[in-house]
């Protein structure tokens, strides 16, 4: 296996020089644009052969700027007992990130839907843990985490792009929606518990710290 340019020599300033072109790419997605690896190069001051050393295509660029996130869980340390309202923090605060971060993740999912690419590791399935997290009170009573996965799946990025590229809400509507429709998930699964398929999950052990996915 070939070893990262960036784990030889000196560590230390390659590390700073790879974080530096990864926050202009950052900086640059926020603004608008899709940069090359020589448009962040130049915007970090770094040579563009440089550059090519760390991130040999725009691709490999911008998956590197998706961003990661360390936190266990979105709730505050005094999170109340209740599911519905500990599920309408976490979804509020996930949703903030989530806009905070839109023209990264949206880059992001681009790529991963390019035809024939290779797809990447998207996101670790962080908001999945998150939410489960956030729906603890009630594992003695339902399969949390298949429900997380609903949730999970109409709310983030997708449905970020969905509500306000396709059904043309407003970002603050779109938000209002995902959590109503996340305590409406909620409210069915404890009546109506979401469905078993295949094999039983395996509990995947804490991913490590990756994207908000």
């Amino acid at each position: 296996m070939a070893v990262p340019y960036e784990a030889t020599g000196r560590i230390g300033q390659k590390t700073r020089t790879k974080q530096a072109l990864v926050a202009a790419a950052r900086e640059l997605l926020a603004g608008g644009t899709e940069p090359t690896v020589e448009e962040a190069a130049a915007a970090a001051g770094i040579s563009r052969t440089t550059a090519y050393r760390y991130f040999p295509n725009q691709r490999a660029l911008i998956m590197a700027a998706h961003p990661e996130v360390s936190q266990r869980s979105l709730l505050p340390a005094d999170a109340p007992s209740d599911p519905e309202a500990r599920l309408e923090l976490a979804m509020r605060e996930f949703t903030r990130t989530t806009l905070e971060w839109e023209p990264q993740l949206r880059a992001s999912l681009r790529m991963s839907l390019e035809p024939g690419a290779a797809q990447p590791v998207l996101r670790g399935g962080r908001a999945i843990a998150w939410i489960e997290d956030a729906l603890e009170p009630l594992r003695d009573r339902l399969d949390v985490h298949r429900l997380a996965i609903a949730i999970r799946s109409a709310t983030g990025i997708e449905s970020l792009v969905w509500l306000t590229d396709i059904a043309d809400t407003t970002r603050d509507e779109a938000v209002d929606l995902m959590c109503w429709t996340a305590r409406a998930l909620l409210r069915t699964a404890l009546t109506d518990p979401p469905p078993l398929y295949g094999k039983p999950s395996a509990r995947r052990a804490d991913p490590a710290p990756r994207g908000t996915g």
